[in-house]
């Protein structure tokens, strides 16, 4: 696959960003294009490794190594390095119902467990991938494939975030007439509300394949909430099957005195109304502007509030992490093919370095109390430095005595997290749930305790990757299928 020394003869390179500084400005993708002939010399990397780890898709020491759908990486890059795009695009599709989702927002595992990856950086995978589909749309590949016979078949979907999606498209395709429930007003669950713009466009993207998807078939009912607009009791009565997917959407709190200070909000209620306002040209009902902000919590929807909050117009924003800071080198304890657990520098700490002269994380932090004045209005964060002691077969903060201070704050973004799902329809179904909280249903099978009820993503197997979730949905579809006819020749 690609070129047999390609790997020694060219450099890994991504795509140019825009400037930091210029790029705060503005709402738009943040990320250039890269030429077709330097795309080609990238594929040209992937080295024939022979047992290529890249998509095996399976959990490492409690992390996802490879890529969870599949994909068909090396063949993919082979295409591209021997200008086959309709070829790339026709393999890409086998595996990936959303490829133009996860080449912009998956972290991809897969250049994680890549071969080449134990001596030189990875192949860049991800941004092919991406190059691959919007090459594709570009070129008028891209089509909506009309369903020739339906089955009769009715089927919910609740939930319009990546699992759901992915399971409503097999489904639809498999010829069963597919409903998708969304409460919010627009489709695509955290897709749509949770990832600010500048990295998923809504209208260009997004948008694009949820019209893709209501031309073929698919039915969007958006604004209705399944257990409080719609009956959970209907919902079975007038579908065959229902396939939950409504995400593990409930926040972990802090809980430490002064929680209920005015300006301390949960990470998404502060995303969704950012993208909420961009897209209806209004004024957001949760803002940064002109305030000292604080996320506590790290992962993506850490830098995305710490992006967002710097396009607001913040004072100033500081991240607070309780875990140790990353090294740059993978350590002995982390050995290729797992995820490499090392330091790396989003968009949002790239973009608050530039405008603030320093990388916005401090590490070891621990948060012991939210400040207020006399009316109850956030003014600072108390904080104090912790180490990490082992405690029978595991590690925990404790606090350093002395390092205690206080960080002056208008605004609090709790980033920490999530618990699984929300319970009030899960209680109206009668839907047993784990020790976790999570919808219990067994993974390769979906089904859960009630009857004709399903359940993929995130709700099933708690917070997790846009990968497992596609994944997820496309062997929940399998499993519906199988239930509703017998069989499936579903991928």
């Amino acid at each position: 696959m690609g070129k047999i020394k390609g790997f020694l003869e060219y450099e890994r390179a991504v795509p140019a960003d825009r400037p930091p500084l210029e790029r705060i400005k503005d709402w738009r993708e943040f990320h250039e294009e890269m030429p077709e002939e330097e795309l080609g010399e990238q594929g040209a990397r992937c080295m024939d490794c022979g047992t290529p780890y890249c998509h095996t898709g399976f959990m490492l020491s409690g992390m996802t190594s490879g890529c969870p759908i599949h994909n068909l990486i090396p063949e993919w890059n082979d295409y591209v390095y021997r200008g086959f795009w309709r070829e790339a695009y026709e393999r890409l599709m086998k595996t990936n119902n959303f490829p133009e989702f996860t080449g912009r927002v998956c972290p991809a595992p897969c250049e994680g467990s890549c071969v080449l990856g134990i001596i030189e950086p990875a192949v860049t995978i991800k941004n092919i991938e991406c190059a691959i589909i919007e090459h594709a749309f570009e070129q008028g590949w891209v089509e909506p494939k009309r369903v020739a016979v339906r089955s009769g078949k009715k089927v919910a979907v609740v939930g319009s975030g990546p699992a759901g999606l992915a399971c409503a498209d097999q489904l639809n395709r498999a010829g069963h007439k597919v409903t998708v429930f969304e409460r919010d007003d627009r489709a695509g669950g955290l897709l749509m509300y949770g990832i600010p713009n500048m990295k998923l466009d809504k209208e260009a993207v997004v948008g694009r394949r949820i019209g893709l998807m209501e031309q073929e078939g698919v039915a969007f009912r958006l604004g209705t909430e399944v257990g409080r607009d719609y009956p959970a009791s209907k919902l079975l009565a007038e579908f065959d099957a229902v396939v939950l997917c409504t995400g593990a959407t409930k926040p972990r709190d802090l809980d430490v005195p002064g929680r209920k200070s005015r300006g301390v909000h949960f990470a998404m209620d502060f995303l969704r109304s950012s993208t909420r306002a961009v897209l209806d040209g209004a004024a957001p009902g949760i803002s940064a502007r002109d305030k000292n902000v604080i996320v506590i919590g790290g992962g993506d929807t850490g830098t995305d509030c710490v992006a967002t909050s710097i396009r607001q117009g913040c004072k100033s924003v500081i991240q607070l992490e309780i875990m140790l800071k990353p090294p740059l080198e993978r350590e002995e304890n982390n050995p290729w093919p797992e995820w490499p657990r090392t330091l790396k520098v989003d968009y949002g700490q790239e973009e608050a370095a530039a405008l603030q002269g320093e990388d916005p994380r401090r590490y070891s932090m621990m948060t012991m109390k939210l400040l207020s004045d006399g009316h109850g209005i956030l003014t600072g964060v108390e904080v104090c430095r912790v180490e990490w002691k082992k405690k029978e077969d595991r590690y925990v903060p404790h606090p350093v005595s002395g390092t205690e201070e206080v960080i002056p704050a208008d605004m609090v973004l709790l980033a920490m997290g999530f618990l699984g799902p929300e319970e009030r329809l899960l209680q109206e179904l009668q839907v047993e749930q784990d020790e976790r909280s999570n919808i219990s249903a067994p993974y390769g099978d979906f089904r859960t305790s009630c009857a004709k009820v399903f359940a993929s993503g995130d709700a099933r197997r708690g917070q997790s990757l846009i990968v497992w979730a596609i994944n997820e949905g496309r062997l929940a579809a399998r499993e519906v299928d199988r239930y509703l006819m017998g069989f499936t020749n579903l991928p």
